[in-house]
């Protein structure tokens, strides 16, 4: 197979695991339901191949687990778990958001900016999935402007485990989109200051305001399920 053939299918096992995530994170699947390949194939008018890649995805995030006869269910949401995950990803963004103070480049610091300005509007203007992307975007820069592929690389596990419920964040709690620009542009002054304790701090706190919101959204969801 050709790789130009393969694409369709990443694109489209990439919408079904968007799409499952967001029915987990709100709540609308539960703890324990069943995520079978077959239902779900013929509801997205897809094989079974997509359904497949996207359910390891979701197993992968830590949003699935194989249940009774080896299928897919939800996974309960463990809130010790999420929280250190994001102490985790805490300090090792802070690590490398001190890093990249020190090392970034010219041309790195400019790019650093421009995603944060775009981000500006996107907030301004409420739209949260644009600043989501953006927020993927700033931190993945950060990240690669420390200049350590080992860091950079495991870094990256923590922000897929992390991912569908940072970017939960934003659509849960409208004000959660200023507060976050907000720390970002905390985070790029020190950047462009090549302060790196500076940063390391403003990165360092600016997870743990994200895991303050995720918190709240886990804790209404478990308000939910047992309403």
């Amino acid at each position: 197979m050709s790789p130009m053939s393969t694409k369709p299918t990443v694109r489209t096992a990439e919408v079904i695991y968007a799409e499952l995530v967001r029915r987990i994170v709100e709540g609308v699947l539960l703890p324990g339901d069943a995520l079978n390949e077959l239902p779900l194939a013929e509801e997205f008018g897809v094989s079974r191949t997509p359904v497949r890649e996207a359910l390891q995805h979701l197993s992968i995030a830590g949003l699935a687990e194989r249940g009774p006869r080896r299928a897919f269910i939800v996974r309960r949401t463990d809130l010790p778990m999420l929280e250190d995950l994001f102490e985790a990803l805490g300090e090792m963004e802070a690590l490398c958001a001190r890093l990249a103070a020190l090392r970034m480049t010219a041309m790195e610091r400019h790019k650093l900016s421009a995603t944060v300005q775009e981000a500006d509007a996107a907030a301004r203007a409420g739209e949260a999935l644009a600043y989501s992307e953006l927020n993927a975007r700033f931190h993945a820069d950060i990240c690669a402007g420390a200049h350590n592929r080992a860091l950079d690389a495991a870094t990256q596990v923590l922000r897929v485990r992390t991912l569908p419920w940072r970017e939960a964040q934003f659509r849960a709690a409208a004000a959660r989109l200023e507060s976050s620009q907000t720390e970002h542009r905390g985070i790029l002054r020190a950047i462009l200051a090549e302060d790196g304790e500076a940063a390391h701090r403003a990165m360092r706190d600016h997870i743990a305001a994200s895991m303050l919101v995720v918190a709240g959204i886990v804790a209404e969801r478990a308000r939910e399920a047992v309403d």
